[in-house]
């Protein structure tokens, strides 16, 4: 069981890391107004986050094989479990598919692009918090 725990921690750290990163991206840099701060920060985190985010997927996936659960990703009281693995999805095609191809086009427009980042941020919060209560039997 030291392995699951220490699956655990690196699952825990990555998504402190992925989310904490975006919550600064999306409430401090963003709002600057600055194209050019915004893009050099931006680059320098998605370097970062394009090892956390794997990392936060692949640990959870060896917990959940490790641990054998993976009829939780069919039942209603554990739907927090599917919804971790849709947004990190979604966050994998941002990170590895997106983004790579729009970094060949200039930035685009900030005000969409703080709109995308408030509601990667929400949902992001929003999935973290159930994952936390619904881990802990609160959601079921």
């Amino acid at each position: 069981m030291e392995d699951v725990t220490f699956a655990r921690a690196v699952h825990v750290l990555a998504v402190i890391h992925w989310i904490g990163g975006l919550c600064f991206v999306t409430t401090v840099v963003l709002p600057m107004r600055d194209k050019a701060l915004f893009a050099e920060i931006e680059r320098r985190f998605s370097s970062q986050v394009r090892i956390s985010v794997p990392l936060a997927g692949l640990s959870g996936l060896y917990m959940t094989w490790k641990l054998d659960v993976w009829d939780r990703f069919l039942q209603p009281g554990t739907w927090w479990m599917a919804a971790m693995a849709l947004l990190w999805l979604l966050f994998m095609v941002i990170l590895f598919v997106v983004e790579p191809l729009a970094g060949r086009a200039p930035l685009g427009s900030l005000d969409s692009l703080r709109r995308a980042h408030r509601v990667l941020l929400v949902a992001a919060i929003v999935v973290a918090g159930a994952a936390v209560l619904g881990v802990h039997g609160l959601l079921q």
